[in-house]
């Protein structure tokens, strides 16, 4: 086969990669080269000033984030993917009902993305899938798939294949989907036709900015994982910060923020998958019903999620800190109160620290 042929069957099967990624429910698909030198100095720029916090896995692999071929040897493209996460019931104006949530002192706001499946395994398994669908046609070629859970840059690479651009926020963005989407990718040896990269387009908008309860967005594109409630209600194993407490509100898992209030939003889009329709109530929940789960119910109720990898002690530490906040419009609450007091024993340090600061801001110091 000569050249001309070899590029005309690639662009035919990247052509079938982009149909069959759709059919797997993929709101889109492109295909990019992953030469990511360009981004090696922010990086190591980004991990010198300690933005990365505790995830020591940030640095663990140094500067082969940004480099896929030595992640996987014989890398030279990745065909990379979104899928978007909106639950499909309630979808239309979740933005007033999510910020509307906000200001519920009873109200227990874990992030949109979690209150489904954990999209890992739903997003691993359809990668898989088309990988499988590609062997069909071709036969075994090299590759190895990604959502999430290895040392990959994949923002820069949907960025670079033109999934859409990273915000200021430090999250992809796409005009016709927002961001309220996963994202994944392939790596792979074959020598796929490239697309197009996306052009930026937040302007001078400094939404997400501003809107940061903690201000761990320290400048465009530039973020302190430290300060994001993201990190510390999930990655943060330890005591969460007193100075950063009070900001948290009443976000016990995870943040959206960033992402609620940036205008590109009003685009995002439906999930098209059940997978991540909400499970046991958690689009409206209540800290008092949270916090009273045993760790049995806990196991039970985020079996398949993505919350379980936080492990009891750690969700307990964060309602228990929403509670607190909660006394700012309902200070000696009678059932936060009485929440509080039956965790007062607890076996854990940390749960009895957060518990013993959430009743001191209900007025009760014991």
């Amino acid at each position: 086969m000569n050249d001309s042929a070899d590029r005309d069957g690639m662009l035919a099967l990247a052509s079938d990669i982009k149909t069959w990624g759709r059919e797997l429910g993929f709101a889109d698909v492109r295909i990019t080269d992953v030469d990511l030198s360009h981004r090696e100095a922010g990086f190591a720029a980004w991990l010198a000033k300690g933005y990365h916090g505790e995830m020591d896995y940030m640095a663990a692999h140094g500067m082969k984030r940004a480099r896929p071929a030595e992640l996987v040897p014989g890398t030279i493209s990745a065909i990379t993917v979104r899928m978007p996460y909106l639950p499909r019931v309630g979808s239309p104006g979740w933005r007033e009902r999510e910020a509307a949530r906000l200001q519920d002192s009873d109200a227990a706001v874990v992030s949109v993305y979690a209150r489904g499946r954990d999209y890992h395994k739903v997003i691993r398994a359809r990668l898989q899938q088309l990988a499988s669908r590609i062997e069909q046609r071709i036969g075994a070629f090299g590759y190895r798939v990604f959502t999430d859970s290895a040392p990959v840059m994949e923002v820069a690479l949907a960025e670079k294949s033109g999934l859409g651009w990273r915000g200021k926020h430090t999250l992809l963005l796409n005009r016709e989907a927002g961001s309220m989407f996963f994202l994944g990718e392939i790596l792979t040896d074959l020598p796929l036709p490239q697309d197009a990269p996306a052009t930026p387009h937040c302007g001078q908008c400094r939404a997400c900015i501003d809107v940061c309860p903690t201000q761990a967005i320290v400048g465009p594109y530039e973020l302190d994982a430290r300060r994001c409630i993201s990190y510390l209600t999930i990655e943060l194993k330890g005591s969460i910060p007193l100075e950063l407490r009070s900001l948290i509100g009443n976000r016990v898992y995870g943040c959206d923020d960033c992402q609620l209030f940036c205008p590109w939003n009003k685009f995002a889009e439906t999930a098209t998958l059940p997978d991540f329709d909400e499970r046991h109530g958690l689009g409206d929940a209540a800290l008092v019903t949270l916090f009273g789960w045993s760790e049995q119910e806990f196991e039970r109720n985020t079996e398949g999620s993505p919350i379980r990898r936080i492990g009891h002690e750690r969700w307990l530490r964060n309602i228990a800190v929403g509670l607190g906040n909660a006394a700012s419009v309902a200070k000696g609450a009678p059932a936060m109160v009485a929440a509080l007091r039956a965790r007062a024993d607890h076996p854990s340090d940390m749960v009895r620290e957060h518990v013993q600061w959430a009743l001191a801001q209900h007025g009760i110091v014991d």
